[in-house]
This record gives structure tokens, sequence and C-alpha cells, in this order.
């Protein structure tokens, strides 16, 4: 990979994940996983083990549910780093109901300055239904802001569908 921020969005189970995964790696034979999960119930655990067993020892798992800039400048020069994923450090952002706007700024700010390169996963949650729900929509819509913002600073940004990459940037 020569770019330095790659940007990697689908849908639910679309492999976007593996994708990232395999991108990051070929900046080097060992990575950086910057989870953005919280295990609040057994599903999520269970998802949590799924990825760790996956990914195998050529990672090492650094937990940022709230602090993802600063776990990215902390990183900085330690070789190649994959967050998985925007969407639910968004979510923990919003229910902790911390200034997301803000905090996507900063991550923007602090991807732009990064000298190792950085794999970011994302969710598009744009393309259904409009939600019921207020505090959906308002999700549905800080994820499409962050989204094209980390877009605008990435170097390449990839579609998943089906387990097949599309570049849109």
């Amino acid at each position: 990979m020569s770019k330095k921020i790659v940007l990697v969005t689908g849908g639910a189970r679309s492999g976007k994940s593996r994708f990232a995964e395999l991108e990051t790696l070929k900046c080097g034979p060992k990575a950086l996983y910057i989870a953005t999960a919280q295990a609040f119930d057994g599903e999520m655990t269970a998802r949590i083990a799924t990825h760790r067993a996956r990914r195998g020892r050529e990672w090492e798992t650094l937990d940022a549910p709230l602090g993802l800039s600063e776990a990215l400048e902390q990183t900085d020069g330690s070789g190649p780093r994959l967050v998985d994923c925007l969407t639910l450090w968004l979510t923990n952002l919003m229910l902790a109901e911390r200034d997301w706007e803000a905090e996507v700024a900063r991550l923007a700010t602090t991807l732009q300055a990064q000298k190792s390169p950085v794999v970011l996963v994302t969710n598009e949650v744009g393309a259904g239904i409009v939600p019921e729900n207020a505090l959906a929509r308002a999700f549905r819509d800080a994820a499409g802001i962050t989204n094209q913002r980390i877009a605008q600073v990435a170097d390449a940004v990839y579609l998943v569908a089906c387990g097949l990459p599309l570049k849109l940037k």
C-alpha cells in the first residue's frame, strides 16, 4: 500500500474488515489493530472474539473506544495501524454525549499529520430506509458527515460489496 490514509466502507458483512486487514498487512509483517468496539453484551463479545481469532499473530490490539485521535498520536511511527471501526467510535461518542463533530474534526487533523499508514473501516449506513426514531436519524446523519470528512483527507477510499473492493478515490 503506497497510500498513507485509506478509508474502507461498505455495508454490514460486506467483507470490508477483511479487505482492510489485508491492505494494512501490505505495509509490513506486523500491524496494530485499534479497536473501537465495546463488549456490552454477549453478541458483541462473540463478534470481537471472531475478529481477534481471524487476525492471528501478525496483530497487536489497542482498545480505543473514545480516544481514537490520542491512540493514533501515541502509536504513530510504530508501523501500520487499522482502525475498526469509525461507526462504532461515533456510536460511543454519541452515547457518551461527547461533541462528535469536534472529535471528527480532530481525527481528520490527526490523520493528516500521521507518518505511519492508517487504514480505517466504516459502515455505509445511508443507503437504507429513513429510520423511524430521532436518535437513529441523528446517527445516520452523523455517520454520513463523518465518512465524508474522513474521505476528504484519505489518500484512497474503497467501497466493499460482496467481498469485492471498488476503488472510489
